[in-house]
């Protein structure tokens, strides 16, 4: 398994524990306080993350700075859009809504990043089987 593959797995399966976690403790308290949270996590960061994983794997893909870059703002974006929601939607510490708000914002900035860069990896990937 190459390096980028296992590193988005691992966070995949990271954001799968949590996620369910999650949906685990909703269920069990009877509230859905954390509803998008948890769908976040788990649509964004889990099964984002393992697709992305499974492309590396399936597809080869040459390790570039292009492909860290997705790498590493998918991992980024992914906490930085779940961690924020759930710090500018719940404010579990009440720190300042405009420090949430940019954790919040800056991570989907980041994650819409690294689906704008998944795409340019998906038009630049040539089929050595060809």
């Amino acid at each position: 398994m190459n390096k980028q593959s296992k590193l988005l797995l691992q966070f995949s399966g990271l954001f799968g524990v949590i996620g369910a976690t999650l949906g685990a403790h909703m269920a069990g308290a009877g509230s859905y306080a954390f509803r998008a949270i948890h769908a976040h996590i788990l649509v964004v960061g889990w099964l984002s993350l393992f697709g992305w994983a499974v492309f590396y794997k399936v597809f080869q893909v040459q390790r570039t700075k292009l492909t860290t870059l997705h790498v590493w703002t998918a991992i980024i974006g992914s906490v930085g859009l779940s961690a924020g929601m759930w710090l500018y939607m719940l404010k579990p510490f009440n720190l300042p809504e405009t420090l949430t708000l940019i954790i919040y914002i800056g991570g989907g900035v980041a994650l819409l990043l690294s689906f704008v860069l998944f795409f340019i990896l998906t038009l630049l990937y040539k089929d050595d089987n060809k």
